[in-house]
């Protein structure tokens, strides 16, 4: 395990926190989980009918020893989260409504982490981005003062370490909105051990390009700035002038970024993914996430092609943002 984990898992082993995992019968999530509570990492809750899931984790030789499973379909609680959950969404579904919705376990476990009954949820091995994301907008919903979630990436190579975003979420952000995924993500480097060096990314650097687009990423500077005048940001850049230290000197001067940006945010979601799986398949980088970031509460997304490392390594970083 990299150092970036090793430094994770310390923090959190031992501070008992509590993450959902939807998906209880699910290989690869019964594998981590079972090595999570094995280890002493944290308090995996699973989510699906107890014989079923025992009969699974036995087919598999895993004990799910510390391991709790909770059933929504047998849960003691469910009046109290039905309560929680027609409050919750003001109107928009009756008592009747919200049993059958808090059936699906991504409802369910969405709905024991906003009650405090854990700290945070980790799905996606065996549903979409949206059956993940979609729950936690509407029940555990974006801090103040964050208008959308959105998605990043570690990208380590080694001793290096940096941060992407948008990746995953928001296809076409505006000013506001790149502006607070340059500080929300941040606050995610600084989790990792990165002190933030923050750069807006275009294909101009400083006004060397006029366009819509670039005029767009400059706003989200000056707005960033705005509201947080201590973090190391800047732009607008093109990659070579936020990365390389020799071009920095010729095309921005002047900028508080030397070519030494360790936090990189891209102007679309189509750029932001692009570029990340570029770095992971051309230069080896190990791309770790989606993260997201915005919400009140923890929730994360595996990719359906993710293994039982990536679920371990995930639920640390959930409970990481959890402490």
């Amino acid at each position: 395990m990299s150092d970036l984990f090793s430094t994770l898992k310390e923090k959190v082993t031992g501070q008992n926190i509590r993450i959902v995992f939807p998906e209880g019968l699910d290989e690869r999530i019964l594998s981590a989980v079972n090595r999570l509570a094995g280890e002493g990492v944290l308090q995996p809750i699973l989510i699906g009918n107890e014989q079923e899931v025992r009969n699974k984790a036995q087919e598999l030789n895993l004990t799910l020893e510390g391991v709790e499973i909770q059933d929504p379909h047998n849960f003691p609680g469910i009046d109290e989260l039905v309560a929680s959950f027609v409050e919750r969404r003001k109107g928009k579904a009756t008592e009747e409504q919200a049993r059958k919705i808090l059936l699906d376990e991504n409802y369910f476990g969405t709905m024991l982490v906003y009650l405090g009954k854990a700290h945070g949820l980790v799905s996606g091995a065996a549903h979409s981005t949206a059956d993940t994301v979609r729950p936690a907008l509407q029940i555990i919903k974006t801090k103040e003062g964050v208008r959308k979630t959105s998605g990043v990436f570690i990208m380590v190579r080694e001793d290096e370490k940096y941060v992407f975003a948008d990746c995953a979420i928001n296809i076409s952000p505006d000013s506001q909105d790149l502006a607070e995924i340059a500080i929300e993500s941040a606050k995610t480097a600084k989790m990792f051990g990165i002190e933030p060096r923050v750069a807006m990314l275009s294909f101009s650097t400083k006004g060397s390009a006029k366009s819509p687009e670039t005029e767009k990423v400059s706003q989200a500077v000056e707005i960033a700035k705005s509201m947080d005048s201590n973090l190391v940001l800047d732009g607008e850049f093109q990659f070579d002038a936020a990365f390389v230290p020799s071009v920095a000197v010729n095309k921005a001067p002047d900028s508080v970024i030397k070519g030494d940006a360790n936090i990189f945010i891209f102007p679309s979601l189509e750029a932001g993914n692009i570029g990340y799986k570029i770095a992971q398949r051309l230069g080896n980088f190990e791309a770790v996430g989606p993260i997201l970031q915005g919400l009140n509460m923890p929730v994360n997304d595996l990719s359906r092609g993710c293994n039982a490392e990536d679920v371990y390594k995930l639920a640390l970083i959930t409970a990481g943002q959890a402490k």
